[in-house]
């Protein structure tokens, strides 16, 4: 599976009847990690679909005309849209540009679909996690005001500007 999910949790119509108003689908597009929102009519999925049967074998699209805006038959086609885009996923290995720039996606990893953005399957939330510990701590800056008998702020800048400078010193 392609590290892209999307779904279409949503619609809303714009304009006050069948006639002049249209109904806008919200899509989520989850890509490693990393969500956002796209908003597309029924009439950009069409194109979509004519340009995608120029390049690959798309899976059929929602009827173009739809007989009434009655929310539940609306429904029914975000959720035919919903299947169209998740199986243009699911049955292409290497994604269509055009199918990229439609879900607002500009930097798509060219790497095989199962390499993608890490392996998400075998990768445990506790091995994401990072381990380190802090090494010193400071309860203020030492480079700032170091005060006149606390050595150890003097000795680690005194180390920095050694490591910095005089990268082959010896101590003695």
């Amino acid at each position: 599976m392609h590290p892209v999910e999307v779904s279409i949790p949503s619609f809303r119509s714009e304009g006050s009847n069948a006639e002049k108003g249209y109904t806008v689908f919200k899509i989520e597009v989850l890509m490693c990690g990393r969500q956002h929102t796209v908003e597309k009519r029924y009439s950009e999925f069409y194109a979509l679909h004519k340009m995608l049967k120029k390049i690959i074998k798309p899976p059929e699209i929602p009827s173009k005309h739809v007989r009434n805006w009655v929310p539940k038959v609306l429904d029914q086609r975000r959720h035919g849209l919903e299947l169209y885009l998740q199986t243009i996923l699911m049955e292409n290995e290497v994604l269509p540009k055009i199918f990229l720039d439609f879900l607002n996606i500009r930097h798509f990893p060219s790497l095989p679909k199962t390499e993608s953005c890490g392996s998400f399957e075998t990768e445990s939330e506790e091995s994401s996690k990072l381990t380190h510990q802090p090494a010193l701590l400071f309860l203020r800056d030492p480079y700032l005001l170091p005060s006149t008998n606390d050595t150890f702020s003097n000795m680690v800048i005194e180390g920095v500007i050694r490591g910095i400078f005089y990268p082959d010193f010896q101590p003695r």
